[in-house]
């Protein structure tokens, strides 16, 4: 194609691009397609779930060091990526307690929107990816992120909408991220405990709910080439991921071995294609690739 393929992931907070198809974008960046992460919030209400950064000077720096985290892990996946301006709204404990003011979750749909539908005009992907509407786990910004990413999809090519925002343009795929399904964990439990490795899935699986998978699996992009690049990304995210933690008790290889994919379901197609996938870009031809305008 004359022009780069573009890939936009949409996401709420520093890390969650490195722990959601975090591979996949290395593997396209590897292969010439241009990569943008859009980062909804700053991360500032994240708890420092690594207990080697749990310092006091970490903690009052929390909002400074989140962004310095993320350049460290865009930088190994060769991305670019953008903050879209939100506060991070936290994660409450129950559903009574109100979301603190002003944060990205209350925001109106058409203000929380307005930045990526910028960005999607600006940057002009053909494809993004985002959670689905449950947010992948039902965080209020996840969720929220959801509904942003599926605005932007649907608003950026109609000029009457967000006026002032540049002119359209219209992505041809939206993808759900489906990274945590309960398959995948329950083939790496089977292989470390046939390996006798002990694995830290069984609890996890049992507590799991029975009932079919609300957005089935269409598309699985081969990445393992690229899981050590994925993990090095989220060790770059040291307030969050502990290295000795539940990310890297199933070694690399295994993994690779076992479930050598990234998954996706195929929420929104403007272009043909068929199903299932392992390609993002499948259906995407030479005449929809347009170069971005300066």
């Amino acid at each position: 194609m004359s022009a780069p393929l573009r890939l936009m992931a949409v996401h709420a907070h520093p890390d969650d691009e490195s722990s959601k198809g975090a591979a996949t974008m290395a593997r396209y960046v590897a292969e010439g397609v241009e990569v943008l992460v859009c980062t909804l919030t700053g991360g500032e209400r994240g708890s420092v779930l690594n207990p080697k950064m749990d310092r006091p000077e970490v903690l009052a720096n929390l909002t400074e060091v989140r962004r310095q985290e993320m350049e460290s892990a865009r930088e190994i996946l060769g991305v670019s990526q953008r903050f879209m301006g939100f506060v991070d709204s936290g994660l409450p404990e129950n559903e009574e307690e109100p979301l603190p003011e002003g944060c990205f979750a209350v925001q109106p749909l058409d203000v929380a929107s307005a930045p990526l539908v910028a960005a999607v005009r600006e940057f002009r992907p053909h494809v993004i990816l985002t959670y689905d509407d449950d947010g992948g786990y039902p965080h209020p910004d996840h969720i929220m992120t959801n509904r942003v990413s599926v605005e932007a999809f649907e608003a950026a090519g109609d000029p009457d909408r967000y006026p002032g925002t540049g002119e359209p343009w219209q992505p041809l795929k939206l993808y759900y991220q489906m990274g945590f399904g309960k398959e995948r964990f329950e083939a790496l439990h089977e292989a470390m405990t046939s390996r006798g490795l002990g694995s830290p899935y069984a609890d996890w699986i049992s507590r799991w709910e029975d009932r079919p998978q609300k957005w089935p699996v269409t598309t699985k992009v081969p990445c393992s080439d690229y899981f050590d690049v994925r993990d090095r990304a989220l060790l770059a995210h040291a307030t969050q991921i502990d290295p000795d933690g539940f990310w890297f008790v199933c070694p690399t290889e295994l993994q690779a071995e076992v479930w050598p994919t990234e998954d996706y379901h195929l929420a929104r197609s403007l272009v043909d294609t068929e199903l299932p996938e392992d390609d993002l870009f499948t259906g995407i031809h030479a005449e929809d690739v347009a170069p971005v305008r300066n």
